[in-house]
């Protein structure tokens, strides 16, 4: 039959253009249709990667019997949560506040003024159809009745959408989120709380950082652990690197498959940042597989395990689904019995290879398969490696996952700050320039008119607009890549972008997660919470703080409190749920730590020694005297005609030193 989605931008749209439900698109024409024949909105959220949409999917919306029941009475709207995060940031807001608990697929119907009158998650065909039955009753026949009650939800959601006003981020307020995150950490099996078990990137992020600010050992202790579980456990992918979405039980043994561009981007950096900190040897291994992987199976140019290198940005997730002999099975491509090892490897190898990555007969996951873990390093290094490679290859043989090849904007950011920084650690250019050629791909593709988009897909541009996170991850992007290559340029973009953020998204009500001129929903979301990713306010508070340090702009660095202050409610209450925010706010007790190196190159022993220093608050520059687009670099002349370092460290600075273990005296 086909409908309105064929020619969507989103991926996820696209996977339903062959259903038998005439979709729409969120947009005025939907609204207007429901409108002319006066019956209320279905409107499902989901995203490509996401199992159970698969599955509402399959049951549900390639069903006649639910398209017929759909079309008799509703107008029905498909949204893609990662192409539109304000739409599905005020319906998830309705759906918790509703049923106390959110997810994805999302359900909600709504009044064609926007306005939910019920809200739920995944539903079986027999209960979505008797829903469709009482709801559309109800909309017939009780009208006015219903009408009010989604009137007063929409009036509450209001009240609940703006948090009002914070606090500053005191020293003891961070001390007391460690100690909460202490109480909440898994001892047995390492990261907080119990299953399913999401990676906690920003919180080891805030950890790391706090351990280099304060040397609490503790701190550095709960994210080394962590970081170690999930890089031993299935979440890990132990054949091709990066990571699965979450850990549906407690011991990171047997993953929600998907792979999200995000997810990978965070941990990445966290993983970098390990390495940084301590030298950790499986740090750098993990950072540098989750790298490869990055740059072999996520860029927008296509997948090759040959190509490491190339222009274009990254996609957004490999899906958690196989399709075999048309049916989805959720993780098909990567889990093995001890038989499909043999098959591969040999007899000896086979069994050798099965002991150590925890394949047993009886099987970790489904139907004696299990995921592969690597509890212990292997004796022999060069074995492990040749039998990985050999695995690799026999599982590329095999049904892929689908790729979702949308562009994301924010996410880019995440890889880009993830890519420069590690590129630096492990010293690998590669990674650097891929970073570089992202960027310029988002600032070439994605700033449409002065201003910037969410998404693209296979080089055409979405009309749906950025939101605050964005500009936010966007902008950290380019002023770490500042950082990892000394150019200007990346400076001045950043402070485009940041620009960008200032005068659309902030007013005297503070920060909001959707532009000024930006389409009216029935609330304006206001996402204070770091969950998968940074929320805007945490992503923006970053970037904001960082450009202040490099440019001395006091009204940068107000911006950025007032940012981290509006995410002290979150901190005090959960903190688990603020790790970005408080990343940031370690940056902000410590710094600014300005190091402005003159007259040494990009490979010079000054700068590497201050590239190497894991202080939260750091911001390095390097290049000539009065270099023009450096403010740090301004009448700093050369010592005795030799290159040297002025450390400067909340605005007073130390005497310049010329010597590289003299820097690093300084920066301890």
């Amino acid at each position: 039959m086909g409908n309105r989605l064929a020619d969507s931008l989103s991926p996820y749209l696209r996977q339903h253009a062959d259903n038998p439900v005439d979709w729409w698109e969120w947009g005025q024409d939907a609204f207007d249709e429901a409108r002319r024949r006066d019956v209320p909105i279905f409107l499902s959220v989901g995203y490509a990667a996401c199992h159970w949409c698969h599955v509402m999917a399959h049951e549900s919306f390639e069903d006649e019997g639910v398209a017929a029941a759909l079309s008799a009475g509703w107008v029905s709207v498909k949204v893609d949560r990662e192409e539109r995060p304000d739409v599905d940031a005020v319906y998830m807001l309705a759906t918790q506040a509703m049923t106390g608990q959110g997810g994805w697929p999302m359900t909600v119907l709504i009044t064609p003024d926007g306005e939910p009158f019920f809200a739920g998650t995944y539903l079986p065909k027999p209960q979505l159809l008797q829903l469709l039955d009482a709801a559309g009753t109800a909309w017939r026949e009780d009208r006015e009745r219903l009408t009010a009650s989604a009137t007063s939800i929409a009036s509450q959601l209001a009240g609940i959408a703006d948090p009002g006003p914070g606090s500053p981020l005191e020293e003891e307020q961070v001390a007391l989120a460690v100690h909460s995150l202490r109480k909440t950490f898994d001892d047995a099996r390492a990261g907080f709380g119990g299953a399913p078990k999401f990676p906690p990137s920003m919180t080891l992020e805030h950890l790391l950082r706090h351990h280099a600010r304060t040397d609490d050992a503790d701190a550095l202790a709960m994210a080394e652990r962590t970081l170690e579980a999930m890089a031993r456990g299935g979440i890990h992918d132990q054949l091709a690197g990066g990571f699965a979405r979450y850990s549906v039980d407690a011991a990171w043994v047997v993953p929600h498959f998907e792979k999200m561009l995000y997810d990978n981007a965070l941990l990445l950096r966290a993983y970098g940042h390990w390495y940084r900190a301590t030298g950790s040897d499986l740090a750098r291994r993990v950072a540098g597989s989750t790298a490869d992987f990055l740059l072999r199976d996520l860029r927008s140019d296509g997948p090759s395990r040959l190509r490491t290198s190339g222009p274009g940005g990254f996609i957004s997730a490999l899906d958690a689904d196989t399709v075999i002999d048309g049916h989805s099975v959720e993780g098909a491509t990567y889990v093995w019995t001890p038989a499909q090892l043999i098959e591969v490897l040999g007899e000896e190898d086979g069994a050798r290879a099965a002991a150590l990555l925890e394949v047993t007969p009886e099987g970790t996951f489904e139907h004696g398969a299990s995921t592969l873990q690597l509890l212990r390093d292997p004796d022999d290094r060069a074995w492990w490696e040749s039998v990985r490679e050999r695995l690799l290859a026999a599982r590329d043989a095999r049904p892929q996952p689908a790729r979702d090849d949308k562009v994301v904007t924010s996410w880019n950011g995440l890889a880009i700050a993830a890519l420069a920084d590690v590129g630096v650690d492990l010293d690998r250019p590669e990674l650097i320039e891929a970073a570089c050629a992202a960027a310029q791909f988002v600032l070439d593709h994605h700033l449409v008119d002065g201003r910037l988009r969410r998404t693209s897909l296979g080089g055409r541009v979405s009309e749906a607009p950025g939101v605050l996170d964005d500009h936010g991850n966007l902008a950290e992007g380019l002023l770490t890549l500042h950082r990892a290559t000394g150019g200007t340029t990346w400076l001045e973009r950043a402070g485009e972008v940041l620009d960008l953020a200032i005068d659309h998204f902030h007013d005297d009500d503070g920060w909001h997660d959707t532009a000024h001129d930006g389409e009216v929903l029935i609330t304006r979301p206001r996402g204070r919470t770091d969950n998968a990713e940074p929320s805007g306010v945490s992503a923006v508070a970053g970037a904001l703080l960082t450009h202040s340090a490099l440019t001395g702009s006091t009204r940068h660095r107000e911006l950025a409190e007032e940012a981290v202050a509006a995410q002290s409610r979150i901190v005090t209450h959960d903190p688990r749920f603020a790790g970005w925010a408080l990343a940031v706010a370690e940056a902000m007790l410590e710094g600014p730590l300005q190091v402005a190196i003159v007259g040494e190159g990009e490979d010079g022993p000054l700068r590497r020694m201050a590239l190497a220093s894991s202080s939260p608050g750091l911001v390095v520059v390097s290049g000539s005297p009065d270099q023009v687009g450096e403010p740090l670099l301004a009448d700093r002349p050369l010592v005795d005609g030799r290159p040297a370092a002025y450390v400067c460290r909340g605005f007073v600075c130390d005497a310049p030193v010329t010597d590289p273990q003299a820097l690093a005296a300084l920066l301890r």
